[in-house]
């Protein structure tokens, strides 16, 4: 099979990259890197430096499947730029569905679970939700296979480490590291699913497996944990007081999310396998 990866180059893309490459996919990717990096490209996949607000539907090769993963992430940035976000995350959108549509071709949709704090609630979950709202436009008028999965608070290999697109936990796990008290926002009671990001992509190589188009996929752990609780499961290696500080809540963000994955579970035959304590033993013990 043939997949075209959108934002092919960043944190979940290149993990994706590598799971199709493994499973025997030929594999392109479309990336400006302007949050991706060259340095995760990976052998045997072809890489076009393409910014997706600008139309390429000129492209005439064909794919099996396109995951669209291209977007300008989080929140907190979003309130600065955001025009920038509309024009990535809704224009490149409407760019690469017009490309799935003239070209027949499925897509794999990236939403957000932050849908669920409110759409207006900032302007990367607006934009999130409006490319949500054209995937279904182009699904009822068009008749073209699409089927939307929303991330939960995903981490992993191939996260951003520096600059304003990192979460949480690298920005601990950096601190940890250089023996700095752990900045927590707000009071630290804030919830937050934390999902794996190889069960992201085994999710959706699942969604090609299963060749049924126009769901929507909530793709979380279920299970959430504070802030304050991720900070104890990291301070807990350390010999002395780690210490934290705490710094001003985020504009924009929720409370609290936690996944319902019934349909993934049942539909995808679908469960999360990696825990978040689990994983930080093993990052911390490297």
């Amino acid at each position: 099979m043939r997949a075209l990866v959108t934002g092919g180059a960043g944190f979940v893309g290149t993990n994706l990259v590598k799971r199709l490459l493994k499973g025997g996919y030929q594999v392109v990717s479309f990336d400006d890197y302007s949050t991706g990096s060259k340095e995760n490209r990976q052998d045997g996949c072809t890489y076009i430096d393409i910014d997706i607000t600008e139309s390429f539907t000129d492209w005439t090769e064909n794919f099996d499947v396109i995951f669209h993963l291209a977007a300008l992430p989080r929140i907190k940035p979003s309130f600065e730029n955001p025009k920038e976000v509309c024009d990535v995350n809704v224009v490149g959108t409407q760019n690469v569905l017009e490309y799935a549509r003239k070209t027949e071709t499925p897509v794999i949709y990236a939403g957000s679970s932050s849908f669920w704090g409110g759409v207006y609630k900032n302007p990367y979950t607006f934009s999130k939700w409006q490319g949500e709202e054209l995937c279904k436009m182009y699904e009822q008028i068009y008749e073209l296979p699409v089927t939307i999965c929303r991330f939960y608070n995903v981490y992993g290999n191939y996260m951003p480490t520096e600059g304003e697109y990192r979460t949480v936990l690298p920005i601990f796990l950096e601190q940890y590291n250089k023996g700095l008290p752990l900045t927590i926002t707000g009071d630290g009671t804030q919830r937050r699913d934390f999902t794996h990001v190889d069960d992201i992509v085994d999710a959706m190589i699942k969604v090609v497996e299963l060749n049924k188009w126009g769901s929507v996929y909530e793709l979380g752990r279920g299970k959430n944990h504070s802030i304050k609780e991720v900070v104890l499961m990291i301070s807990k290696f350390s010999r002395g007081d780690v210490g934290w500080n705490f710094i001003p809540k985020i504009r924009g963000e929720v409370q609290e999310t936690l996944c319902r994955s019934e349909l993934a579970r049942k539909k995808l035959n679908w469960k999360p396998k990696i825990n978040l304590n689990n994983w930080i033993t093993k990052e911390i013990n490297k």
